[in-house]
């Protein structure tokens, strides 16, 4: 592995320098608990690495039911929450039900443990809310990590525009102005950042969603996922109204229908959609050909991921996606697999030749695309290596500690000098910095 080193080669430097040294952090998370939450999770043992004691409120969840446990280091507290959401009236009650848990848990933390620095993941843009009273009476530090772009969402789920659109708008726009310091998933969420945001360029840091190769198990292909069949497509992630499931399904129907091919789909992951698209799936009469594991342990995942020949990502085009990063993405290229995906920005930008790229939303061209590679093995092995090679040069967690630490400091120097000093150079708290 060139560039950065291995994610514990650099959390060893930092175990040595420890430029977080005496902080104390709260990570609020509300849509998954932790550890299963790649992301939060890797962010959690970085700053814990780095010398800081880290504190993460999430939800319980499937398998991580316990309201407190303490792993590597890491204090999670954990919540209830409502069933998964459906709808304006379901979205009040989860996202009250969270505020209030996630402000008794806060000031919980602060008596027992305390943290003079707040990092807020959304969706939604409401946890600013927990914070402001901690930054406003303690002087406490608040981080935004922009996970999801929620007006581009909101129009995603709900194919319009309105009074709760432009609530998402204003939300928004309020988290940005509470936080002192922005952390962006990609370039392009920098750019709202930067624009709808209005903060400066100084302030917000791009800190990419990338797999710790580490973590990740490369295992034998499963033969029991194919269902006997000849040819397997994967898909993992969320089984939602805006995930484009539908469409993967619509493209399933003509491959195995239509053009009589012996493929097997696996999708794994759970979600609020999960009985429609099962029932889409029986009306279609793909029973037999689509399976649906829920969600699954890193186990069940990995093996799936080592098993398939190509693997997709069905989101529609349309400005959520555009913009947005799928870590989907980025498993699939850290197994070495070929891709199938609709162009879009952000997808185009991380898999680059590990993925073909099928007109916006057209089924027909999805599974056209997707033929073609399991018919050229050598082009799936061609592709699959761009992709492993870019996780293992460009896109592992590896490459991104140095960013998430540099957003650390420059919110504390930000409080320090009274938002005047100038941001700190990228690199100079983990060193040697990655070559970029």
């Amino acid at each position: 592995m060139t560039g950065a080193g291995s994610a514990s080669d650099i959390l060893a430097r930092l175990r040595e320098t420890r430029p977080l040294a005496g902080r104390k952090v709260l990570i609020l998370v509300e849509n998954l608990p932790l550890p299963f939450d790649r992301r939060v999770w890797h962010e959690s043992l970085t700053l814990h690495a780095a010398g800081a004691e880290v504190s993460v409120i999430c939800p319980t969840g499937k398998g991580y039911e316990r309201p407190y446990e303490e792993i590597e280091g890491i204090h999670i507290h954990r919540h209830p929450l409502p069933l998964d959401a459906r709808g304006a009236a379901g979205y009040l009650l989860e996202y009250s039900a969270a505020l209030w848990h996630q402000m008794r848990l806060a000031s919980r933390i602060r008596r027992e443990r305390g943290f003079d620095t707040i990092q807020a993941c959304n969706p939604p843009d409401l946890l600013f809310l927990v914070a402001l009273p901690f930054k406003w009476f303690h002087g406490t530090r608040f981080i935004f990590d922009h996970h999801d772009i929620n007006p581009e969402l909101y129009e995603a789920k709900f194919g319009k525009r309105g009074f709760f659109w432009k609530l998402m708008v204003w939300l928004e726009r309020r988290t940005f102005r509470a936080a002192q310091v922005v952390i962006s998933t990609n370039q392009s969420y920098r750019q709202i950042a930067l624009t709808r945001g209005g903060k400066a360029p100084e302030d917000v840091f791009v800190v990419r969603s990338g797999p710790n190769l580490e973590k990740l198990r490369l295992m034998p292909p499963d033969p029991k996922w194919r269902n006997g069949r000849a040819h397997m497509v994967g898909y993992v992630g969320v089984m939602g109204d805006q995930e484009g499931i539908d469409l993967l399904l619509e493209a399933a129907r003509e491959i195995v229908l239509d053009r009589g091919r012996d493929v097997q789909f696996v999708l794994v992951g759970g979600g609020p959609a999960m009985a429609e698209l099962k029932r889409m799936t029986a009306d279609l009469g793909l029973s037999d050909h689509v399976t649906f594991t829920g969600r699954a342990p890193d186990e069940e995942l990995f093996s799936v991921l080592s098993s398939a020949d190509v693997c997709v990502n069905p989101d529609r085009v349309n400005p959520m996606n555009d913009k947005s990063t799928m870590n989907k993405i980025l498993e699939y290229m850290a197994f070495s697999k070929p891709i199938v995906q609709f162009d879009v920005t952000e997808g185009r930008y991380s898999a680059q030749g590990a993925s073909l790229y099928a007109r916006p939303n057209d089924t027909s061209d999805m599974a056209g695309k997707i033929l073609s590679l399991i018919d050229d093995p050598a082009r799936c092995a061609e592709m699959g290596r761009i992709g492993r090679e870019r996780i293992e040069t460009e896109l592992s967690w590896a490459f991104q500690v140095e960013a998430l630490i540099a957003a650390y400091v420059r919110v504390m120097e930000k409080q320090a000098q009274g938002g005047t000093r100038a941001a700190p150079r990228p690199g100079s708290a983990v060193r040697p910095p990655p070559a970029r």
